[in-house]
């Protein structure tokens, strides 16, 4: 069987690969990768970077980019025999994962590299990766005895298992609901833009009439426009109960054990290790030196919001009372009023905006930003394999004429696709035998889809999405670092490698940046003066309640894993409700399971690390200082943040490379002040 996973190309061909190939082609290269440790290990006594480590990293490199399209197929193209294989593959994978880790003759062979007096002459990039190296074999229980070295395996098998089903269960639970409206008085409220769309999709599913759907875009129309408080409710019930024990179909994706088991695993790991809890060990690999130091950090930011997140939501409830009657404001009527009181105090109205960015101007314009602060030049490519249609792919040249970096754009909702927006690696950059391996990555967001042959709108929050994936991007493909661990955001601890992204989010509220992104999408227009004036006077709109909704999620995070007990479990609704009596301004009602569908921490990477988001709002915020105060396209500061930050990867401590572009240590003024908290 030709697998193409298996061949040498420069990017994967995505429509030749089957469910069929996966597993085959996984099994396959993780033999080569152990067949290469091994022979490695045994040629010498001597060992050194280029005897030992480059010929693995090249080795598991390959490994690397046959799993990346097949991860990535599975979150965007999903399908049961996909699904299968990828599930069969994930406990092949972690054990490898977890032979590396505690290979004694290998972690002795790392120990000796470092020692060695040659090594001394190397790059601090070669430095970092032997250090990081060393740091995770202890965390793969190098040191533990045999037993618990394979209980340490066991759980990490798990772990992979569960966290894999978590998604799953979210995915299925998204999709299995749906609501076909025939009459369009029940949908009074929602623009037309959100009607076609609801359209469309009822026409995709044979049906006539208007059908919305728990995909994030049809939720957040029914959530900001529907007049039917009713149709609100019933939607608002269907979305924060998704895979849970409640909701229209209560029980049978529940994540409740998963969750339980999850938190369970993770704690047994970390006390294995010898750290009291979960939190403690997944710092070991941040910028935060441990949890008591994140916790005040997220407690001083609460206690700098609460005043004024109490603030928004008195006066929402009272503009709700006084202008529509309504005296018990619930959680399924925040969106709706919110928008009405937007429109009445700035008479700025979200649909209104949307008209002037088209994904056809926001998207060039985007790319017309980057250019000028870093130099660089972006085009499309056409002639490009795909997984699906909707699928775009791009090239970016530096002033020299080099090839930086390629990436791939999947910017609308779909049925079969992961929610929410992300930036995921292809390929990473690296240099061998002279040749530099170009970084590939994947930008995929869940935007409303064009409808009829209008192109797709996009509201200002989306376009900030976008420009957050992008900044990503960039700090993937902009690297120049030449090895593999710490090129791109390989090696950049968690919570400073939300910099590059939250730091772009600030070019969508400049003036300057904004005529570059907006144009009506019928006559071309410049977004007026009058329009930005009412979006910059409601910038800072509720901005208290978000920042509390944000340290809310993060203190959960933290504290379910610092506090763990696994005598009581994970306590998870009762600590989350001690969360919301300390910072929250709004309370959920008790059917709320927000938690079984917190796919960052109990899917993702942010577990114990979800405060990263806030962390890196204050490098972000003090990093475009510097551009407030000399000019948002002024080529010097971007030159400085290209060569410091994006270009840096994780080759040093991301506190020295802040340092090394500020000039000190970053200070929490410029997020407050962006946020309009004193």
């Amino acid at each position: 069987m030709n697998n193409p996973l298996l061949t040498d190309n420069t990017l994967p061909h995505f429509s030749e690969i089957k469910p069929e190939h996966v597993v085959p082609a996984i099994e396959k290269l993780l033999a080569d990768a152990r067949a290469t440790v091994d022979r490695h290990l045994k040629a010498t006594d001597q060992y050194s970077w280029e005897n030992l480590i480059e010929p693995i990293e090249n080795t598991e490199d390959k490994l690397n980019k046959a799993w990346s399209p097949v991860s990535h197929m599975n979150s965007v193209v999903n399908s049961e025999p996909l699904r299968e294989a990828y599930n069969a593959c994930l406990p092949l994978l972690s054990d490898y994962s977890t032979e590396m880790g505690q290979n004694e003759a290998l972690f002795k062979a790392y120990q000796a590299i470092a020692q060695s007096d040659e090594f001394q002459s190397h790059d601090k990039a070669q430095k970092k990766i032997v250090a990081n190296a060393l740091r995770d074999f202890k965390l793969s229980g190098i040191d533990l005895e045999p037993a618990k070295k394979q209980r340490y395996k066991e759980i990490s098998q798990e772990l992979s298992r569960l966290t894999s089903r978590f998604e799953e269960n979210l995915m299925d639970a998204t999709n299995a609901w749906s609501k076909l409206i025939t009459d369009s008085d029940d949908l009074a409220g929602l623009p037309k833009s959100a009607l076609a769309q609801a359209k469309q999709t009822a026409e995709a599913n044979q049906q006539s009439g208007w059908m919305i759907t728990l995909q994030f875009p049809s939720f957040q129309a029914v959530m900001t426009y529907a007049d039917s408080r009713a149709l609100r409710r019933e939607h608002y019930e269907a979305f924060v109960t998704r895979a849970s024990d409640l909701g229209p179909h209560a029980g049978r994706w529940d994540n409740s054990q998963v969750m339980e088991q999850i938190l369970s695993l993770r704690h047994e790991q970390a006390r294995l290790l010898g750290y009291d809890n979960y939190a403690e060990l997944s710092l070991t690999t941040k910028m935060a030196d441990n949890p008591d130091q994140v916790i005040g950090f997220l407690e001083d930011l609460a206690d700098k919001s609460w005043r004024q997140a109490r603030k928004d939501l008195y006066e929402l409830r009272e503009f709700a009372s006084k202008h529509y009657g309504i005296k018990d404001l619930q959680p399924w009527d925040i969106g709706y009023y919110s928008e009405k009181m937007r429109q009445h105090f700035y008479q700025l109205s979200q649909e209104e905006v949307k008209t002037y960015f088209p994904i056809d101007r926001v998207l060039p314009g985007l790319f017309a930003i980057v250019e000028k602060l870093y130099g660089l030049d972006i085009s499309e490519i056409d002639n490009f394999d795909s997984w699906h249609e909707d699928v775009r792919f791009y090239q970016i040249l530096d002033r020299d004429g080099q090839l930086r970096g390629q990436f791939y754009t999947d910017l609308y909702a779909r049925p079969k696709k992961r929610g929410g927006a992300w930036m995921d690696v292809c390929v990473s950059r690296k240099k061998y035998q002279g040749e530099v391996q170009t970084p590939v990555a994947y930008l995929t967001c869940n935007f409303t889809p064009p409808t009829g042959d209008d192109p797709a709108l996009l509201t200002h929050d989306e376009v900030t999405t976008l420009f957050h994936e992008f900044g990503h991007g960039l700090h993937h493909m902009l690297t120049q670092v030449d090895h593999l661990g710490v090129s791109g955001i390989n090696g950049v601890e968690w919570d400073a490698v939300e910099l590059p992204s939250q730091f772009m989010e600030n070019w969508c509220w400049e003036k300057d940046a904004l005529e570059l992104i907006s144009g009506h999408y019928q006559t071309g227009d410049k977004l007026p003066d009058s329009l930005f004036d009412k979006m910059l006077a409601a910038k800072n709109f509720q901005s208290g309640m978000m920042m509390v909704r944000q340290l809310e999620f993060s203190l959960f995070d933290l504290i379910i894993h610092k506090e763990y007990d696994p005598a009581k479990g994970g306590r998870i609704y009762e600590i989350l409700e001690q969360v919301r009596k300390q910072v929250a301004v709004v309370t959920p009602p008790s059917f709320n399971r927000f938690a079984h569908s917190f796919s960052h921490i109990f899917a993702g990477g942010y577990a114990a690390g979800y405060y990263s988001y806030k962390w890196a709002e204050v490098l972000s915020s003090d990093a475009f200082s510097m551009f407030e105060e000399h000019g948002i396209f002024n080529e010097t500061i971007g030159h400085a943040f290209l060569t410091n930050i994006l270009e840096q990867g994780g080759s040093d401590d991301a506190m020295e490379l802040f340092i090394q572009f500020r000039g000190r240590e970053p200070e929490i003024d410029a997020l407050l002040r962006h946020n309009g908290i004193i």
